[in-house]
């Protein structure tokens, strides 16, 4: 994988998470009640959740930067990642999980893999 690559992949993750961290954080109750989704009881738990997905999308901006030297912080976007999906998928094959969840815990696999990729390059990519 490029350097150039990696950058792309974590300026996308950087995007995707603040946008989905701003759209809970923002309009949390609109997409539940759009997607038929049961409202938690206290939406404090999807604010937090939210911001956290806001830092993230941060911290993946500052690999986006310079990933050589914030190769130490991709392991933190991989266990988001895995955590994500792996509590995703272990209550879809379980109990089920409404679809609002679904897609982003596809995408979030997906990403896992692409950084786990980007991570096996060591701190030095090759540049191109």
């Amino acid at each position: 994988m490029t350097l150039s690559t990696v950058r792309l992949l974590f300026v996308i993750a950087g995007i995707y998470d603040l946008v989905i961290g701003l759209a809970f954080l923002l309009a949390g109750p609109q997409l539940y009640d759009a997607t038929g989704v049961t409202h938690p009881n206290h939406w404090g738990y999807v604010q937090f959740s939210a911001l956290l997905l806001g830092i993230f999308g941060i911290m993946f901006f500052a690999v986006a930067y310079d990933p050589v030297a914030n190769h130490n912080l991709m392991p933190f976007g991989m266990l988001l990642k895995l955590s994500y999906t792996g509590l995703v998928a272990y209550y879809w094959v379980s109990i089920d999980v409404p679809w609002l969840f679904k897609p982003f815990a596809i995408i979030d696999g997906i990403m896992f893999i692409l950084f786990y990729m980007a991570y096996r390059q060591g701190s030095s990519p090759t540049a191109r």
